[in-house]
Order: structure tokens, then sequence, then C-alpha cells
């Protein structure tokens, strides 16, 4: 299973809140690419997949096809805001190394 903070969760609505239409929920996918092999992904969704699990974080929809589960199951979603920026971090125990860009992972 994939976990949102409450950060996280709160940050998403704020963002599918501002869209029109509004999409249904949020996709979280890991994607070939980047300098170590994989990268992380989101992207608003009107419908989920056939075989995509979904979560429900405090009635905010998140879908997750079979494939990525693979490498997200016990991964946790954040947002954090520092002096160097804001963002969506992941930590993923399945991650064995990160590149120095900080977006892409091997596992």
């Amino acid at each position: 299973m994939i976990n949102l903070t409450p950060v996280a969760v709160g940050k998403v609505r704020e963002i599918l809140d501002a869209q029109e239409p509004k999409p249904s929920g949020l996709r979280i996918a890991v994607v070939g690419g980047g300098c170590s092999g994989f990268s992380y992904s989101m992207a608003f969704e009107n419908a989920p997949g056939m075989l995509d699990k979904t979560y429900d974080f405090d009635g905010l929809k998140v879908f997750i096809d079979q494939a990525s589960m693979l490498y997200l199951d016990g991964a946790e979603v954040d947002y954090v805001e520092s002096l160097e920026g804001a963002g969506f971090k992941f930590n993923n125990p399945h991650v064995k190394s990160t590149c120095g860009c900080g977006s892409s992972f091997s596992a």
C-alpha cells in the first residue's frame, strides 16, 4: 500500500480544485527513464484504468497501475516546503540509489 501524508493530500486537493473540469483523482506511477532508470509521475485522471488499484485518502482518489505498484508498495508521498523550493517528495523503501538530480531512482 502507498501512503500520502495529510500535507500532501491537502496540496493535491488545492491543485485539483483549481482544475476545470475537475478530474476525479490523481494517478501516481513509476515510469522508465531518468539517469537512474525510473522516475515518478503524477497526473490528474478522470477515471481509473481497468486494472488500477484505487486508494481513498480522506475523499481524494489515487489511482496506481499494477506495474507501478510493484515499486510503490510501502512508499510515502509528502509535500515539503523549504528554502530550496517546494514539491512532492517520495520516501520509498524499494529505492536502492538515486541520481544527482533527485528525480530518478533505481530499485
